[in-house]
Order: C-alpha cells, then sequence, then structure tokens
C-alpha cells in the first residue's frame, strides 16, 4: 500500500484565487510552496483508489505520475468519499470521459450526487456504492477500507441557520485503510477527539488527520474572516483539547493535511512550525509519498 498526498490544502488551496493574506502572497512569490485541495491516492498493485476529488484532480493526477498507459485509460479504480463538501465532489465533474471507477460513500452522501450536473457521470462506466459505517468493503483487492463517524457538521452548501458542528453520523467520516498487516487512517475533517475515537486509532501505523487550523482564531487573527476553526467543524491543532495533545499518545506516524490557507504552520520558520515538529507530526504537502 502506498500513499501520495494529491493535493494537501483545505478548500481553496493555497494561494486561494482572492486573499492575499501573508501564505497566499508568500506562495505566489515562491517563498513556500503551493498546494492543492485534499486528496489522497492510495495505490496496491498498480491500481488507485483516491480519498475525495477534489477541483483539482485533473492536474494532480498527471502531476503524481496518474496517467494512461495506452491512448486511453487511467489507474484510477475508485473515488472514497468523506463527506459532501465542494472540495472533495467538484472534481468528480473532471473524471466525465467515460473511464470506468467506482464511487464510494455514504448513503446520504450519495444523496448528494443526485443533483443534475451529477448526471455528466455516464453510469455506463460510473457506479455508485453505498458503504456502511463500520462495515468494511474493499475497493481494491487486498485493499480493505472501513468508514466511522467523526464529529463534524453537514457540507456548507447544506447549512440551514446554525449547524450542529459536532454532529455523529453520516455527513462526517474517516476511513480505515488495512493492507498486508499495515494501517492507515485518513481523517481529513473532525470537529472534536473523543475518548471513543481515541480508542478507534490506538493500532494505526500511520494517522492522516485534520490540519485545517493552528489556533480557532486562524481567520480572525489573519484578518481574512471571522469564522472560528469550530464553526467551520474543525478542530484547531493547538490547545489542551487540540489535536497536537489529544494525538500525542499514539504510536503512529502522524501527518496534519487539510491545511487551510491562513494557518501559520505553513511558514518554515514559524513558532508554530518548530512547535508541530517538536510534538513529532509532520505537514503533508502535495505530491508526498507515504509508505505505512
Amino acid at each position: 500500500m502506498k500513499l501520495k498526498i494529491l493535493g494537501a490544502a483545505a478548500g481553496g488551496g493555497l494561494p486561494q484565487w482572492n486573499c492575499g493574506c501573508p501564505n497566499c502572497r508568500d506562495a505566489r512569490m515562491g517563498r513556500i510552496a503551493p498546494m492543492t485541495q485534499s486528496s489522497v491516492a492510495v495505490t496496491v498493485g498498480g491500481e488507485t483508489v483516491v480519498l475525495n476529488a477534489s477541483p483539482d484532480i485533473s492536474a494532480q493526477l498527471p502531476a503524481c505520475g496518474l496517467v494512461p498507459q495506452g491512448l486511453r485509460g487511467s489507474p484510477l479504480r475508485a473515488v472514497v468519499l468523506t463527506n459532501g463538501d465542494v472540495d472533495h465532489i467538484a472534481g468528480l465533474l473532471s473524471l466525465r470521459e467515460n473511464s470506468p471507477f467506482t464511487i464510494y460513500a455514504t448513503p446520504s452522501t450519495l444523496a448528494i450526487l443526485d443533483q443534475p450536473i451529477f448526471r455528466v457521470l455516464n453510469p455506463d462506466h460510473v457506479t455508485s456504492a453505498p458503504i456502511r459505517l463500520d462495515q468494511p468493503f474493499q475497493p481494491l483487492p487486498g485493499l480493505t477500507v472501513t468508514a466511522f463517524a467523526v464529529p463534524g457538521k453537514v457540507a456548507l452548501w447544506q447549512e440551514d441557520g446554525e449547524p450542529d458542528t459536532a454532529l455523529m453520523g453520516e455527513q462526517t467520516v474517516g476511513l480505515r485503510l488495512d493492507h498486508a498487516g499495515r494501517c492507515a487512517f485518513y481523517i481529513p475533517g473532525c470537529a472534536a477527539i473523543t475518548d471513543a475515537l481515541l480508542d478507534r486509532l490506538t493500532d494505526a501505523d500511520l494517522l492522516l488527520f485534520d490540519g485545517t487550523v493552528w489556533a480557532d482564531d486562524d481567520m480572525e487573527r489573519s484578518g481574512t474572516g471571522a469564522k472560528t476553526g469550530a464553526r467551520m467543524g474543525h478542530l484547531a491543532m493547538d490547545g489542551a483539547q487540540g489535536s497536537i495533545a489529544r494525538l500525542a499518545g499514539l504510536r503512529a506516524r502522524r501527518v496534519f493535511t487539510h491545511i487551510n490557507n491562513t494557518n501559520p504552520v505553513l511558514q518554515p520558520g514559524s513558532p508554530e512550525r518548530a512547535r508541530l515538529t517538536a510534538a513529532g507530526w509532520e505537514l503533508a504537502h502535495d505530491g508526498m509519498e507515504i509508505d505505512p
């Protein structure tokens, strides 16, 4: 099982198209590496499953060597969705050229794909497979995936008033991936780390975890907005209940992904990056290859 980070950024990427914050300015100037929106490729035996289809997927696949070996075709066999966020499903529209693959998602997320625009995915070639929480399935021979609920809210475009930002159900899931005795977890969105989630992660060899914000008020500090990490359904890295502290006891290799453009850890010389590294964490980047 080989994992490759197709995109390490949160929604909007780095730089974000309409943002002039220091991180976005530095990414435009080449001082820090740009990042596309969150997605991971998992390859077993020459075939690939993509975890979330970001709007950048048509550029991400060739950048990571996932290209046709003949006139037409692709090593992509499946897409597994963790929620219905635009930055996780919009890339499906770029996979409409009649190459076969299967979309795996919870029934509530698959219901989102009933929108008329997704009919560009030819059902003769693109099939949908509902997944049930805590019931393993195999998108590739030898690769077992188990989806499980993590605290989180409905997708932004589905909000009607103030949402429950720590809802437990089908709307936000993490993924456990098992192959040949190795175990990896992919959790790009998580509003809180419960004791039950900690117990689930004890045997992980690799954890790719929600790194959206360093502190709950990252956006306010950067002057780019008032929305907090908690309001967006994302747990801060820092703080007594933050992910660094709560996940400190894990034996797994720990990597933050889904990193927002305003997160100060994107600056290599920042004190936040130093603290992250000292705590044993890594920061994902586009093209990063990981062998659990």
